[in-house]
């Protein structure tokens, strides 16, 4: 199975780009890798609801011996701080915040109490923490130019979010590969057809389907074709000349009579790369390619067509 995947491997090509916007890009492959344009956060950000103070001036709190500190400012997510802390001088802060110059710690909440004198506002610092407690620094999470996304990464949930934190309204992406889907087989039936003595209904062609969208390409049900082998391979060599990038034949590659497409990959113009692998269920899956388009002709029997796409 190593060997065949590395034969089909080798003859897989990139395929073009395309930009889309940021909704239209979940699930997608990235064609490009993404760079923070500035550092993340790119402020002084507070980890705690409470209150931005200079270390020094709270380091030897305690319950017994609270610190008093004025409360000159209010700090809420989004608002850029206009005053700064100097001796003796507190800002309330939520978390989110931008810490204002000249503090270099957050006390949480819960270890202060706030008091009002007259027209004036303090706090009463009941417990100290360490210098920069509660702050996350310019950059911490990463650098201006940083690497945080790679080229050819799906892009799901968390992906998105980062994008959308970077500002990326539109994603470059690989355009999704047509893959064509032939059914080969007198016996099929179409699925809104009424069922009929040994007829059965086409059911790979729709499996193979959810399995290419699962994959990020994108299905073409070109229909299905009966024992007819003239009839098969015109089919096969128009596709061959159309915009597919991909085509996938399920049915017809054992040995039997009517098997046309192991009659195919064996008088076709291409280069058959394998025509059987050491796998169960799965064994007759042959491919090849022609002018560097990839055919696979998978079984018809539902395990193993399975099986031979994944």
């Amino acid at each position: 199975m190593e060997e065949a995947r590395r034969a089909a491997l080798n003859r897989v090509r990139p395929i073009e780009t395309e930009e889309i916007g940021l909704m239209e890009s979940i699930g997608r492959r990235l064609a490009e890798e993404v760079r923070t344009k500035e550092p993340i956060p790119h402020f002084r950000r507070s980890g705690m609801d409470g209150f931005a103070v200079r270390f020094e001036d709270v380091a030897h709190a305690s319950p017994s011996k609270p610190v008093e500190l004025e409360i000159i400012e209010q700090i809420p997510c989004g608002k850029e701080p206009v005053k700064q802390i100097t001796k003796g001088k507190a800002s309330r802060i939520m978390t989110g915040g931008m810490v204002p110059d000249g503090a270099d710690a957050v006390i949480m909440l819960e270890m202060t109490e706030e008091i009002t004198r007259g027209d004036r506002a303090y706090v009463n610092i009941r417990k100290a923490d360490t210098r920069g407690a509660n702050i996350t620094p310019i950059g911490e999470e990463a650098d201006g130019g940083a690497k945080v996304l790679e080229k050819g990464q799906v892009i799901g949930a968390g992906q998105t979010a980062i994008l959308a934190a970077l500002g990326y309204s539109r994603i470059k992406v690989f355009r999704k590969p047509k893959v064509a889907v032939i059914s080969t087989g007198t016996e099929l039936l179409q699925v809104a057809e009424p069922l009929l003595m040994g007829k059965i209904r086409n059911s790979n062609a729709y499996m193979l389907s959810a399995q290419i969208l699962s994959a990020g390409g994108e299905p073409l049900l070109v229909g299905q074709i009966p024992d007819d082998y003239t009839r098969a391979e015109r089919m096969i060599y128009e596709l061959l000349s159309s915009d597919a990038d991909l085509i996938l034949t399920t049915g017809g590659v054992s040995v039997g009579d009517y098997d046309i497409m192991a009659d195919f990959f064996m008088k076709w113009g291409g280069a058959t790369l394998f025509n059987k692998i050491a796998m169960r269920p799965g064994s007759p899956t042959t491919a090849g390619f022609w002018r560097d388009k990839l055919v696979f002709g998978l079984s018809g029997n539902p395990s193993a067509c399975f099986v031979g796409f994944e």
